[in-house]
């Protein structure tokens, strides 16, 4: 069945994501948070439809760590300034809002993460630092299963950004618990910043 083999095609995918992340990459990442975190600087997540998601899932948990984090978007985002983290996600690094959204972070002193597949993309070209998470953002040109098969092109069964949505969520989340390690956080403590009134 087709759900089956997507299933099976998402998991042999993400299993190879730790050995494609760059440790370094990654370490600045956390590096930067951590910085940030001591400073009590605003930590902003940018991320357009279902990376917008994949943003708030992360937001949420960065909030039970502790961080002053918000969504743009949300009616609650204080003025960003200078020392303050945008933490940008797209795939492709071609979405418009994102990538505007970088552009002033930078005009006020902000610094940008770029969570993308795309290094060399608008947004790659904005970041103060880009983490590299893999991911097919973008449906092949050739759209014909044969002309594919001659070719040798061989289309994923997930569509358009699904694989990048879900390495970032993996790999988001997998920061989460290096976070926790590093600020000794507990999950008691998570547990007492999660929301009471839902």
């Amino acid at each position: 069945m087709t759900y089956v083999e997507a299933m099976e095609e998402i998991i042999k995918f993400l299993s190879k994501l730790p050995a494609l992340m760059k440790k370094d990459q990654v370490e600045r990442m956390v590096e930067m948070l951590i910085i940030a975190k001591a400073q009590e600087r605003n930590i902003l997540i940018v991320g357009a439809g279902r990376s917008g998601l994949v943003g708030r899932a992360f937001a949420m948990r960065l909030m039970h760590l502790g961080f002053k984090t918000y969504v743009l978007g949300d009616t609650i985002v204080p003025a960003i300034g200078r020392g303050d983290i945008v933490v940008a996600i797209s795939g492709s690094g071609t979405t418009a809002s994102v990538v505007l959204a970088a552009e002033a972070a930078k005009k006020v002193g902000a610094k940008v993460i770029a969570i993308t597949s795309h290094p060399d993309s608008p947004l790659g070209k904005i970041a103060d630092h880009i983490v590299l998470v893999p991911g097919r953002t973008k449906v092949a040109k050739e759209a014909d299963y044969f002309t594919r098969q001659i070719l040798g092109v061989h289309e994923p069964l997930t569509p358009l950004g699904t694989l990048f949505e879900v390495a970032a969520l993996v790999f988001l989340d997998s920061v989460i618990v290096e976070l926790m390690k590093r600020l000794e956080v507990t999950e008691e403590e998570m547990r007492a910043r999660h929301a009471n009134i839902e």
